[in-house]
């Protein structure tokens, strides 16, 4: 194998990982996105998950205890 074709091979492949890299960093840019969107609606029902509790706690304590 000559010395140009070492260089070519070489570029080729330095090519392709190139391509490979940004393949795999659009695909985590886009989990990022997801994950981010993902904790935002989990906090999102949490607060809401505690503003019913809350309202629960209200409607539970006008309820007879349940010997009546």
């Amino acid at each position: 194998m000559s010395l140009e074709e070492r260089v070519m091979e070489l570029e080729s492949r330095l090519a392709f990982q190139d391509d490979t890299i940004q393949a795999l960093n659009d695909v985590l840019v886009t989990h990022r996105r997801e994950l981010d969107r993902m904790q935002l609606q989990v906090a999102a029902m949490l607060k809401r998950q505690e503003e019913l509790g809350n309202q629960f706690e209200m409607f539970a304590e006008d309820v007879p205890p349940p010997h009546y």
